[in-house]
């Protein structure tokens, strides 16, 4: 259903009946609860809260202290993301748990060795994707030690992974 169909058949329910609606979707909506939380509690502290919230998610993804207890998988970590995203959070806050990522998954490589080729290119572009929006919202100063501990992570690292995290880096901090 379309954004405009959806107004149209809102507009139809009285007050009470869309009370009624977003109270039983609050209910039976996971997302949407913590949306509303979010949403009516919405000052700084709460977004670090919830931002540390997600950044669990994917540090458990991307377990460093054992990292074969946690599956690695960046389909996981990157729906964390994504629901972060969704609570519409600053941008500051978005791009902390973006970095999270590639943080979690250069440490390991630098911790335990080489990784698969399909493991590097999901890091390099989560990487980059991360850089990118940091720079759109003028916060390259902000994360400069965490995009460049990163770096730094992936230089004992094959498949020239080292030197692909090295470009993008120094493409946003020349």
């Amino acid at each position: 259903m379309s954004k405009v169909k959806l107004k149209k058949e809102l507009q139809k329910l009285t007050k009470e009946q869309l009370i009624e609606q977003i109270l039983d979707t609050y209910e039976n909506n996971k997302a949407v609860k913590e949306f509303y939380n979010f949403f009516m509690n919405s000052n700084p502290e709460n977004e670090k809260e919830l931002a540390e919230k997600y950044k669990k998610i994917i540090r458990k993804e991307f377990n460093v202290a054992t990292p074969y207890r946690g599956s690695m998988k960046f389909s996981v970590a990157k729906r964390a993301i994504a629901d972060f995203k969704d609570l519409q959070t600053s941008p500051y806050w978005l791009a902390d748990v973006m970095i999270t990522l590639p943080e979690c998954a250069c440490q390991i490589t630098n911790e335990y060795g080489d990784m698969t080729e399909q493991f590097y290119d999901g890091t390099y572009n989560n990487f980059v994707a991360t850089l990118k929006y940091i720079a759109k919202h003028q916060l390259l100063n902000d994360f400069k030690q965490r995009a460049e501990q990163c770096v730094t992570w992936a230089k004992p690292c094959g498949y020239g992974f080292a030197d692909v995290m090295y470009d993008a880096f120094y493409n946003y901090y020349e």
